[in-house]
């Protein structure tokens, strides 16, 4: 199975408002492997970023001035996502900058979820964890995922996180994580040296020892079953089995 794991960065909260995608981050797994692809781009808004906003990612306008903007780039992302699964945390908020985005594109634009399946990990998160707090900081804490690098959010290093915390979510990681050496520090051909089983250790055949128990342990486990009896009206379970040759 082909899964794209992706989060954006935005001008501001509100659709209603015109905020706008400043930052696309995409991540591949293929068989629940990191394969080192990746989609990262960052766009020209055309607009302001709002303080809240700048608050949290860092990313000024300027800094934006000279980026492509979205019409410019999108058939590249398309070709990166079409017929994956999407992973997004909060999914509503991405596809909704998403499909408001390829809205505004000249031809005949589709939206997000029909070229893509899409699972929410907050939605996975809030059924396993309910009642819990559940953003990506809590999860990495509960999942032991290091997100020390996270002084503010940014769309590719968010969604590497989340590849990490939805893995470990779902029954844990791998540790082959082909193509991905920048962020690892390991070299491919480590990685894959690393993740090769050796050979399977041989044990001897042991005879297990069967501990008889004494006299005086059989009488102390008769007066058990005894006042079990009595109490139960007779109902031993212990007793009907012993009885019935189990």
């Amino acid at each position: 199975m082909r899964q794209i794991v992706l989060d954006t960065e935005t001008t501001g909260l509100e659709i209603s408002a015109g905020n706008r995608i400043i930052e696309i981050g995409c991540v591949e797994m293929v068989s629940r492997r990191l394969t080192g692809r990746t989609f990262h781009r960052y766009l020209n808004p055309d607009r302001d970023i709002e303080e809240g906003a700048l608050a949290v990612h860092g990313i000024t306008r300027a800094r934006l001035e000279g980026e492509p903007r979205f019409p410019e780039i999108a058939q590249e992302f398309f070709d990166f996502i079409d017929g994956a699964e999407l992973i997004i945390h909060n999914a509503s908020f991405d596809l909704g900058f998403l499909d408001a985005e390829v809205a505004r594109l000249a031809n005949d634009p589709r939206k997000i979820d029909t070229r893509c399946r899409v699972l929410d990990t907050l939605t996975l998160a809030r059924e396993l964890h309910p009642g819990q707090r559940n953003n990506l900081d809590a999860l990495c804490k509960r999942y032991g995922v290091d997100n020390s690098r996270r002084e503010y959010h940014g769309a590719l290093l968010d969604a590497r996180i989340l590849a990490d915390v939805y893995l470990a979510m779902t029954g844990g990681q791998s540790a082959l994580e082909l193509g991905d050496a920048p962020r690892t520090g390991r070299k491919r051909a480590d990685s894959v040296a690393a993740a090769t089983p050796g050979p399977r250790a041989e044990r001897p055949a042991v005879a297990l020892p069967v501990v008889m128990a004494n006299d005086e342990e059989m009488q102390a486990h008769e007066a058990m079953l005894e006042r079990i009896a009595k109490q139960s009206g007779g109902k031993c379970l212990f007793r009907t089995l012993g009885e019935s040759g189990v």
